[in-house]
């Protein structure tokens, strides 16, 4: 038990029954050799001696009195440890409510603007911001004005701390000046406590824009609702649609015109849409719509006097009257946006609606009648030499010139196609009197090549004459070329080519089938004369043969009538004028001497050969009846048969 600090009065006086020491300790110190007494003197055990035995010791020991032993232990207050000013006020801030007046210029309906802000002082670093609350609908950037950091508030170089600042103040920064207003709780009991005296709040102004705005809006919520249900119109009239054919006539302007549009009226919300139609994109940037699906007001220039046009367009608001249905008539002009359209006709399900809804029928379809086109032709230039004409007509046509466009499907039917002719000169000369040439005309690339065969002993070196060109008809346009081509061809004709007469005297049997199968290319005159050379030179053997077969098989009881062999004579094309002497073809003249093995010759008893031109006959015609002995005896002797046996 502690029985210290207890009186000394009867009954408290304890014995510590754990104490063991009771050495008697020393009184005096040896300090330099000298006895040096002990303050204050210890007990027995090194206990505090009581307090009557050193009340008085000594007059100079009366300072030394304890006052605890009368007055009890003091207890010592408690020293706060040292907190930097970084962590004693971290995050902790001043916050002032503030405004300022920005001014706008060219505005008819503002001069200024009142803009509300908070500025925020740190109290651990002494730094301020700016912050503007964000207002709905402001149309101004908003947020942190000022970024946080030291503000300068003079030119010497000293920077704002929280002893600068109260309410009704004007404190400029960045060369803005803020007007003080009022702060929060926190920071009036801050500076209250460090003996500033607070100004009393003031009523910030109000931006007069935003109010006006905030009374719009009321009155705007306070609308009464229109009578028309916008649901009703939608379920009722969704999808119909009444269409009009108008015209835009713009022949009074420069670079105008006329041209036709469909107009589109929407019954569910009263909406006009404009289509172009792309047949009248002549010449013009395509573009699908001309007037979007929107509100077609009757006069779009009648707008408020005060109405922002520099960066604002009509809303319903600020329109008074639109269009309706009852203003869309047949012969009507109807203004779009200071366009003028004149309404021509309407579809079935247009007419049927203002008849019965509107009672109001529509007149019958305008007819317009246009002015004929004035349409100039340019001038294509004339032919300067410098490659084909056809090259030069195509560069004529276009800014990036062009090869001009080949017939591959000509080309490619008509590969190794060739007209070949036999031709002499006709020249005055006489040297040139036994000269003799080839003319091919091939039909993929109509082509001319005329080849020499050599002769010996002649004087005269073959070869090619003529390389493979296209060869112009004598006394043809220059600009626009006329070249020779198959019809141009045939016996006797006479081709003139690079001031050289060629006189055509032969032709291959290729010649005759290719004429034979394009008969609208050729005249009469032309297919007979090359059926006339083929058969004086024993090329149509194997007609003549078979014409000669189908004769003897003819039944000599004369069960076949008269009229079977004379279709039959008349598919061959024979022609009694046709027995005509021939005269000895000449080797020189012929096209290709080896080309045929087989040639036979018609042969009477005396006159010669009787040339014909002997069509193929299908082998079905044998089976048909025979004509009568009579007609037998008449055909066997047109044929050239003789005595008829």
């Amino acid at each position: 038990m502690n029985t210290e600090g207890l009186p000394k009065l009867p009954g408290l006086d304890f014995e510590n029954r754990f104490k063991t020491n009771y050495r008697v300790p020393q009184t005096f110190n040896l300090v330099n050799g000298y006895a040096i007494p002990k303050s204050p003197i210890p007990g027995i055990g090194d206990d505090p001696p009581p307090e009557q035995s050193i009340a008085f010791p000594k007059s100079d020991n009366v300072a030394m009195y304890d006052p605890v032993l009368t007055y009890g232990r003091l207890r010592r207050p408690k020293v706060k440890p040292f907190l930097p000013k970084y962590v004693l006020y971290d995050k902790k801030a001043l916050t002032f409510k503030a405004f300022f007046k920005q001014s706008v210029p060219e505005s008819p309906l503002e001069h200024y603007r009142v803009r509300h802000v908070n500025i925020i002082y740190f109290l651990e670093d002494d730094s301020i911001t700016v912050m503007e609350p964000e207002v709905v609908n402001s149309g101004i950037p908003q947020g942190r004005l000022i970024r946080r950091g030291k503000i300068p508030k003079n030119a010497n170089g000293d920077y704002y701390s929280w002893k600068d600042f109260n309410i009704g103040m004007d404190i400029e920064m960045n060369g803005i000046v803020f007007h003080t207003t009022d702060c929060d709780n926190y920071t009036k009991e801050f500076l209250v406590s460090q003996g500033i005296e607070l100004n009393e709040p003031e009523v910030p102004p109000v931006d007069p824009v935003t109010a006006q705005r905030k009374i719009d809006y009321i009155n705007k919520m306070n609308k009464t609702p229109s009578d028309d249900d916008k649901l009703r119109r939608f379920l009722e009239f969704q999808g119909k649609i009444l269409k009009f054919d108008c015209i835009l006539d713009e022949t009074d302007q420069e670079c105008g015109g006329t041209m036709t549009y469909q107009l589109f009226y929407f019954l569910q919300d009263d909406t006009v849409s404009i289509k172009e139609l792309p047949e009248n994109q002549e010449g013009r940037d395509h573009f699908p719509m001309l007037l979007r699906k929107t509100k077609l007001p009757k006069n779009w220039k009648a707008k408020p006097i005060n109405f922002p046009s520099i960066y604002l367009e009509l809303s319903d608001n600020e329109v008074t009257e639109y269009y309706q249905p009852k203003d869309f008539r047949i012969g009507e002009t109807i203004y779009v946006y200071g366009r003028r359209f004149l309404l021509l006709d309407c579809d079935k399900f247009t007419r049927q609606y203002f008849r019965d809804v509107l009672k109001q029928p529509q007149g019958d379809r305008l007819t317009i009648t246009y002015p004929p086109k004035r349409t100039s032709k340019r001038p294509i230039p004339e032919y300067l030499g410098i490659g084909t004409p056809e090259d030069s007509l195509t560069s004529c046509f276009g800014l990036v010139p062009k090869p001009p466009k080949k017939d591959i499907v000509k080309y490619l039917l008509n590969t190794n196609k060739f007209l070949r002719f036999g031709c002499v000169l006709d020249s005055a000369h006489p040297e040139d009197s036994i000269r003799k040439f080839v003319l091919s005309y091939s039909l993929a690339d109509d082509t001319i090549l005329i080849n020499e065969p050599q002769i010996k002993n002649s004087g005269i070196i073959g070869g090619r004459f003529l390389a493979p060109q296209r060869v112009k008809v004598p006394g043809c346009n220059p600009n626009m070329p006329v070249y020779y081509g198959p019809k141009d061809f045939g016996i006797g004709e006479i081709l003139k080519i690079n001031d050289h007469r060629f006189k055509i005297v032969s032709a291959d049997r290729f010649v005759y089938q290719y004429m034979k199968e394009h008969r609208e290319m050729f005249s009469d005159e032309q297919v007979e004369g090359v059926r006339n050379h083929l058969l004086l030179e024993g090329h149509l053997k194997d007609e003549v043969k078979y014409a000669m077969d189908y004769v003897r098989n003819l039944d000599e009881e004369g069960a076949r009538n008269m009229h079977g062999p004379s279709n039959e004579l008349q598919s061959t094309e024979l022609k009694p004028d046709d027995c005509t002497p021939a005269p000895q073809p000449d080797p020189a003249v012929g096209v290709d001497a080896g080309f045929h093995q087989d040639d036979a010759y018609i042969k009477r008893s005396k006159d010669g050969t009787c040339p014909y031109e002997i069509r193929p006959t299908p082998q079905e015609h044998l089976t048909k009846p025979c004509p009568p002995a009579d007609d037998q005896e008449n055909l066997l002797k047109r044929l050239g048969q003789g005595d008829g046996n």
